[in-house]
């Protein structure tokens, strides 16, 4: 106090005036010095007191930083100026003062129905001007309590003898943040050392040197400690070295069926070619084509004729041309 004395003695008159600060006349604000934890939907009271002279020109806002905030990001929730209460902001509907109006040092906040957004930092400022020694500033950290909801579960990777998978596990909402734990449900043999590494904080399950006994059930459990849920993953492991023996041998009996197939219609139509009977025929089989017997050789004999008469015609002109000349003679 001696030093702010001195201060304003010294500085006041090269700034043109002079400060004075009277004990008792500065703003003290008091707030919990702890964190406020409470269970979402229940009713907060962000307990808020100060000392000072109330005169006409007190003031009281309170207002909120989300996490991760500056100071300078606070929305404002509600005003008390001028004997009146102004609530503002998005919970305007929920916030409001134990002892309206504050005038009496005490300045406590009212927030009922907590939401899990409700969760942050909150600012009680009282302003009683001229008491400017201190800021009037308080802070109170609140946390609302929320259960781990229904989480996700979800794999990834090899899942093939030798392989690896990655289990993951994840809820949306939970505060404090869940923890997450995998057991392998069943009577499954004990991992070998460093095969199953689990993050609690992040859910995440790695499955190393797959075997067949690793198929299974799955259970991831969130928890914090307002609650507990769970969900459960089936893991199927692969062998593939059965997978290509299986391969092989369904080629070789589908390559065996065709060929069976293949030999079998091949006698059927050896067969159905010997049953069908030699075309032959014989002397009293008729034929569009064929000549009946007999007709042949009359054909023949009436050429023979022809011919005989052609060749003879000339002579026989010739002897009626003699005999008419012997005549005219």
């Amino acid at each position: 106090m001696a030093w702010a004395l001195m201060g304003a003695f010294l500085c006041g008159p090269l700034l043109g005036f002079v400060y004075l600060s009277v004990p008792g006349l500065a703003v003290e604000v008091t707030v919990p010095t702890e964190p406020l934890s409470l269970p979402k939907g229940k009713t907060a009271e962000l307990s808020c007191s100060y000392s000072t002279s109330v005169g006409d020109n007190f003031a009281l806002e309170w207002s909120f930083v989300p996490p991760g905030k500056p100071v300078s990001a606070s929305l404002p929730i509600l005003y008390f100026t001028n004997d009146h209460l102004y609530p503002t902001g998005s919970k305007a509907d929920r916030a409001s003062l134990v002892h309206n109006p504050p005038t009496g040092g005490v300045a406590t906040l009212k927030l009922t129905d907590l939401h899990p957004s409700d969760t942050g930092t909150y600012l009680c400022n009282v302003n009683n001007p001229p008491d400017f020694y201190t800021n009037g500033l308080g802070l109170i950290n609140l946390t609302v309590l929320v259960p781990p909801s229904h989480p996700l579960c979800s794999h990834s990777g090899q899942t093939s003898v030798g392989g690896s998978a990655a289990l993951k596990c994840s809820s949306s909402e939970g505060a404090p943040k869940p923890v997450y734990n995998w057991v392998h449900l069943g009577s499954s043999p004990t991992p070998p050392p460093g095969s199953m590494v689990q993050d609690e904080v992040s859910g995440q399950l790695i499955l190393t040197n797959l075997s067949l006994t690793s198929s299974g059930t799955y259970r991831c459990v969130a928890s914090n400690q307002m609650g507990s849920a769970s969900c459960e993953l089936n893991l199927s492991v692969t062998d593939s070295s059965e997978g290509r023996v299986a391969g092989t041998l369904i080629g070789v009996l589908l390559g065996v069926l065709l060929l069976s197939v293949a030999a079998f219609c091949l006698i059927r139509f050896q067969k159905e070619r010997k049953k069908e009977p030699k075309e032959t025929y014989g002397g009293s089989d008729l034929r569009e084509d064929a000549t009946a017997p007999g007709v042949s050789e009359q054909v023949s004999m009436r050429a023979s004729y022809s011919k005989s008469l052609l060749e003879k015609a000339p002579s026989a002109s010739t002897v009626t041309a003699k005999s008419k000349l012997s005549m005219v003679v």
